[in-house]
């Protein structure tokens, strides 16, 4: 099964910015949406964000609105989440996955995900 790969990440202070990548390409792998969720120690999985391949319309938890943002290149197959102001409560692990419309929209449900990767927002 052809995963997501993820890159970006790492340790910032409490008001700093960060930017993921996500490349999806593959035979074959022609996901509709393409968005990221978190998921903190001891907490529920949080979708973030997902963006439709095709139109690229964008969705985003109330959590992360006005201070994330996410796009996409599909001449790279590469979707990039713009994550500014960042807050401790950001912490997380963060997987890019693949999303179907109504998961796009809702940010629940992934097909397949990447390996994930750690921010870490401390000063």
């Amino acid at each position: 099964q052809v995963q997501p790969v993820e890159s970006g990440g790492g340790l910032v202070q409490p008001g700093g910015s960060l930017r993921l990548s996500c490349a999806v390409s593959g035979f074959g792998f022609d996901p509709y949406g393409v968005g990221w969720f978190r998921q903190a120690p001891g907490k529920e999985r949080e979708g973030v964000s997902c963006i439709a391949r095709s139109d690229g319309s964008t969705h985003y938890a109330d959590s992360v609105k006005g201070r994330f943002t996410i796009s996409r290149d599909n001449a790279k197959n590469t979707v990039y989440l713009q994550m500014n102001s960042l807050k401790p409560e950001d912490t997380a692990v963060y997987y890019c996955a693949t999303y179907t419309p109504l998961g796009c929209m809702s940010l629940t449900g992934f097909g397949s995900r990447g390996q994930g990767t750690q921010v870490t927002v401390s000063s």
